[in-house]
């Protein structure tokens, strides 16, 4: 299917690439339609009409399918006109889903609207299709790994600096040396603040490597993802975080 660029001298944009994060009704018969878009990042469109039995559109507003939407509008809100498919159906099953929905709320909570992030679109793309092939039941340390991936590389694509391999000032980072991470600054010597969290350098660097395979890193991943999200997105709680700490311990 061909994809139209971005033509700033346009207020319509044809057949994009996008995943759908979230829908809520609008008025009587509509929904807004919150989409991750590859070219223009978070894009909330209303979709006329959709909540309509026989709408065309309503049984294409599917989370974790990447489509070809076409919209128009020059103001935050913009009109939603179509979707097409672009790849076959995904579907995620059991806690994998949940682990679906929890990406898509942080997407919905971090990523701000108009701001592209194709790489982090392809990752996110990635990652439902890493989900889409486990079984029924997977293993809570693979889900978990998964998503410790993800929470990282957003934050990263959206500029939030988490330095992994060297601290704050500039040095490198030794495997067998602790150090305290703190949002915002990174890496330092453990009795340079009381904030942040307590870390070993190796766990630094297994997770700059994506390696989560030894059992100390995957305690220490968790608790500075779950420190540097919860400073990142302020009091609000993550709904489907807390579904999966219920489920899985996550």
């Amino acid at each position: 299917m061909a994809v139209s660029k971005p033509d700033s001298g346009s207020h319509k944009q044809s057949q994009q690439p996008v995943f759908i994060l979230h829908t809520y009704p609008f008025k009587e018969t509509s929904l807004v339609v919150e989409m991750f878009s590859q070219e223009f990042g978070r894009i909330a469109a209303v979709a006329k009409g959709a909540r309509r039995p026989l709408s065309a559109m309503r049984g294409m507003l599917q989370s974790f399918q990447q489509l070809a939407g076409t919209w128009s509008g020059k103001n935050e809100l913009k009109t939603l006109h179509d979707l097409e498919w672009m790849t076959g159906l995904t579907l995620l099953r059991g806690d994998a889903l949940m682990c679906g929905f929890y990406m898509n709320e942080l997407l919905l909570r971090l990523l701000p609207r108009d701001d592209a992030h194709a790489q982090l679109f392809e990752y996110y793309a990635q990652t439902v299709q890493t989900l889409s092939t486990l079984q029924q039941m997977p293993d809570s340390q693979q889900l978990a790994q998964i998503m410790r991936r993800f929470e990282l590389k957003m934050l990263q694509e959206l500029g939030y600096a988490v330095p992994l391999t060297y601290d704050e000032h500039g040095e490198v980072i030794h495997a067998n040396e602790s150090y305290r991470f703190e949002a915002d600054y990174g890496a330092c010597a453990p009795s340079a603040t009381r904030h942040g969290v307590l870390m070993q350098g190796s766990t630094l660097l297994d997770m700059a490597r994506g390696d989560y395979s030894n059992v100390v890193t995957q305690a220490q991943s968790k608790q500075l993802m779950r420190y540097l999200l919860q400073h990142y997105l302020g009091e609000k709680p993550l709904h489907t975080r807390q579904l999966l700490v219920d489920l899985q311990g996550f």
